[in-house]
């Protein structure tokens, strides 16, 4: 596709939205804010989703009196991307939503996890089906979630797909990623703390230090709603943020708000909201956003959430087009995320800057426009059929089409969705201020730093206006005073490119082990300073570990390899001492965030020399000592052994691995201090190599994989087509797939444009991943 909000996302996101994403995150081997849209997500076409249920149970479902019900029914989830033909039995369905569970049209969510728990289909424990019967054509979402993630805002994933229910077409429904403990946990590195659902009327008024206020009620559900930790239901946190953004003094509130909210990502979503239209969320509605407590920073990360009424829908005749930036919130009520933050002059110099760069380089109008046009291209064939689509609001299919360019005659449409953009665009360059903005720090992840050996720390810097001076300054324990120096964007500091914005310093060779406290500052051509952190100082021990254990073998996904001793299939991780002496674990952790390396603690006991010790990564610690307080991530994350709180929880090994499969073990080879690859399960015991093998994979049927070696073609035929095609997987050395087709007898791969090197194909059949051979590209 050539659209800004579809293939430019995935090669923009290296420009404007890369820079913006290092302004607000920092540890990029324990997150991905902007994961691959994986088959379920996939835009450039529109897969059928089947949903098989009891007929008595569907009619339930759409039945008037019931509309408010959450109840899962049984149901079998059936995909079909062209590509990828999966089937899921045993799910949950059920209605979901709003306004839309008592439209014609109604929206139901797939819940794969309700009947079987810890299940997941692509790293998702559910899918949200939408049927956007406000908007005529359908796209307004879908193009909001994509420029979000476009500008560096973390968001939910989207496409369209068909929905079938009990085989009648339901018509095309947006599939929006769900917001919960798993998106948190993929986009921020960690899922342990509070995730907060914010609904009308929801507008983080102070309510005074008590956090049982925050508890209030409306429509029969909690305006601020915990969605994770909801048996400790404790809003002391949510308190504290409230407190500090309404009672700060503004000249203190970036040193008080800082160290607890990420500002910038929240100012980038302000600025998203305005050119949107998007009056439903916090600005205007007091609505529609979570808030999650990121536990590795102890700060909130804002998420927007239901994003329908957007770029010209309306129920309030304002004309969101044109309404000035600087007072785009509710003007006689509460709205302290927004007045507040604007009369804070470095944050509105920001959100100038923020909103000046959107406009120049994703918000303009032959981008905009092309990603109008290839989605809705893309789903009109689907609409034209859609039997549920006129029924809300009586649209016809010349609406579907005119309502891009016009106004439509349904009271909620004054405006079309083309003029809106230009509308909105044209007075936003109106409005933007003449300001002049301070230098914004980002300091990258510092490296593990040894004594007596040289080592680099890294910030990036960016400014309106340009940046004239960086420095580092930093203090030794036990120095008295912090030492200053420059820092370098020459590409001699561990830097990067020249030029590319990331600046470099590298210290003095510091003799012993202790802690190094630091910061940065930074000068722009009109001389302003800015400083990071903005208040207080960063802290890095520096220390070499001479203890010799390694995260040795891991599995992020066990369906059917090896069971713990309550006979459940979890995911696990091997530790491994590779020295000649033993090594104790206590006081030492186990943590699959770098931010958060003391997350869960190692039993008290020793680790013999050659020994392997299996650890049960299955948040689930009462099931015993080797079970840990979290689970890893099928969809790639990072897992690390942290030392003690004497010296300063220092890492002693620890590996980031992408998407791997289920029951694919990713280990060292050489055990211990080798590279990581893909490798036959040991649970326990010594890795060992892969023998490539074209032997059959099963006894069933027989198959052959050739030529192999192979410089480019790959084919694998049956001996008989099989009973139906399977999905088949290319993984390369790092547990990546980095081919995948569909096969039932005969399946041709295009291998020219892989590096040389060794790969491993395996299929996917009655829900158990089975290799079929190792694979060699010249």
């Amino acid at each position: 596709m050539s659209t800004l909000l579809s293939t430019s996302i995935r090669l923009k996101i290296r420009g404007f939205g890369a820079t913006l994403l290092g302004l607000t995150f920092t540890v990029a081997t324990a997150q991905n804010p902007f994961p691959d849209p994986g088959p379920a997500y996939r835009d450039e076409v529109v897969p059928r989703i089947d949903i098989m249920l009891p007929a008595d149970s569907l009619a339930v479902i759409l039945a008037p009196g019931n509309e408010e019900s959450d109840y899962h029914f049984h149901a079998t989830f059936q995909f079909d991307d062209g590509t990828v033909q999966e089937t899921v039995d045993n799910v949950g369905f059920r209605l979901r939503g709003n306004t839309s569970r008592y439209s014609p049209k109604k929206s139901f969510k797939v819940s794969f996890n309700t009947y079987e728990p810890g299940r997941k289909w692509y790293g998702v424990e559910k899918l949200n089906l939408n049927g956007e019967h406000n908007d005529p054509t359908v796209i307004r979402s879908k193009i909001c979630w994509d420029l979000l993630r476009e500008i560096g805002v973390p968001a939910p994933r989207a496409n369209f797909v068909r929905l079938y229910i009990n085989g009648a077409y339901f018509g095309v429904y947006a599939n929006i990623e769900h917001i919960d403990e798993e998106f948190v946990g993929t986009r921020f590195g960690n899922k342990d703390g509070n995730l907060y659902k914010c609904l009308w009327p929801a507008d983080l008024d102070f309510l005074g230090p008590d956090p049982d206020a925050y508890k209030l009620m409306s429509g029969g559900r909690r305006v601020y709603e915990l969605k994770t930790n909801e048996e400790v239901d404790d809003y002391t946190d949510l308190a504290h943020f409230i407190d500090v953004l309404n009672n700060t003094p503004l000249a203190d509130l970036p040193c008080e708000l800082e160290p607890i909210f990420n500002v910038d990502t929240y100012l980038l979503a302000m600025a998203f909201d305005v050119l949107a239209g998007n009056w439903d969320g916090p600005l205007y509605n007091k609505n529609n956003f979570y808030l999650y407590h990121n536990e590795a920073t102890g700060r909130f990360e804002y998420i927007p959430y239901d994003l329908d009424n957007t770029f010209g829908i309306d129920w309030f005749n304002i004309n969101w087009a044109e309404r000035n930036m600087y007072t785009w919130g509710h003007p006689n009520e509460p709205r302290p995320l927004y007045w507040r933050l604007l009369e804070v002059p470095v944050y509105r110099a920001r959100y100038t800057y923020f909103m000046e760069r959107i406009v120049d380089e994703i918000y303009t109008v032959p981008l905009m426009v092309a990603a109008l046009a290839e989605f809705s291209s893309l789903i009109e064939p689907y609409i034209l059929s859609d039997p549920y689509y006129p029924l809300s609001y009586g649209f016809d299919l010349n609406d579907f089409a005119e309502g891009l360019v016009q106004a439509l005659p349904y009271g909620h449409t004054p405006i079309g969705f083309q003029p809106f953009i230009l509308s909105r665009r044209s007075a936003t360059l109106a409005q933007l201020e003449d300001s002049d903005m301070a230098p914004i720090i980002r300091p990258a992840a510092p490296p593990q730093a040894l004594p007596n050996a040289p080592f680099a720390l890294l910030a990036n810097v960016e400014d309106d206006e340009g940046v004239t001076e960086v420095t580092l300054c930093y203090q030794p324990e036990g120095a008295p005073d912090f030492t200053c120096i420059p820092m370098f964007d020459d590409g001699q500091q561990q830097d990067g490119a020249a030029g590319d914005g990331q600046y470099g310093a590298w210290l003095p060779t510091l003799e012993s082990d202790g802690l190094l406290t630091y910061y940065f500052e930074a000068t722009d051509g009109a001389g302003q300073l800015s400083r990071a952190p903005v208040c207080g100082t960063e802290q890095l021990f520096v220390g070499s570990s001479a203890v010799t254990l390694a995260i040795n073998e891991l599995m992020a996904s066990n369906d059917a390899t090896v069971t713990d001793e309550f006979g459940e299939y979890e995911d696990w991780v091997e530790i491994y001492n590779y020295g000649s002496s033993p090594v104790s674990l206590a006081g030492r952790y186990l943590s699959d965030n770098p931010d958060d390396p003391t997350k869960w603690a190692f039993p008290d006991r020793w680790l013999a020399a050659g020994e392997f010790l299996l650890i049960w990564t299955d948040d689930d610690e009462a099931q015993g000592e080797l079970h840990t307080s979290f689970k890893l991530s099928a969809d790639g994350e990072y897992i690390g052994i942290f030392d003690t709180d004497e010296r300063a929880n220092a890492l002693i090994d620890g590996v980031a691995f992408d998407a791997l499969a289920t029951d694919v073990a990713y280990g060292r080879l050489p055990n211990g201090t080798g590279p990581f690859m893909i490798l036959p399960a040991t649970p326990g015991s010594s890795n060992e190599e892969v023998n490539g093998t074209d032997e059959p994979a099963m006894a069933v049927f027989s198959y052959r994989i050739y030529p192999n070696p192979t410089t480019g073609w790959l084919r694998l035929r049956a001996d008989r087509p099989l009973d139906q095609s399977v999905p088949v997987m290319l993984f390369n050395a790092n547990g990546q797939v980095v081919r995948q087709a569909s096969w039932r007898d005969q399946l041709t791969l295009d291998l020219t444009d892989l590096p040389a090197g060794s790969y491993w194909l395996a299929m996917r059949r009655a829900g158990e991943l089975t290799t079929l051979g190792q694979i060699v590209k010249e």
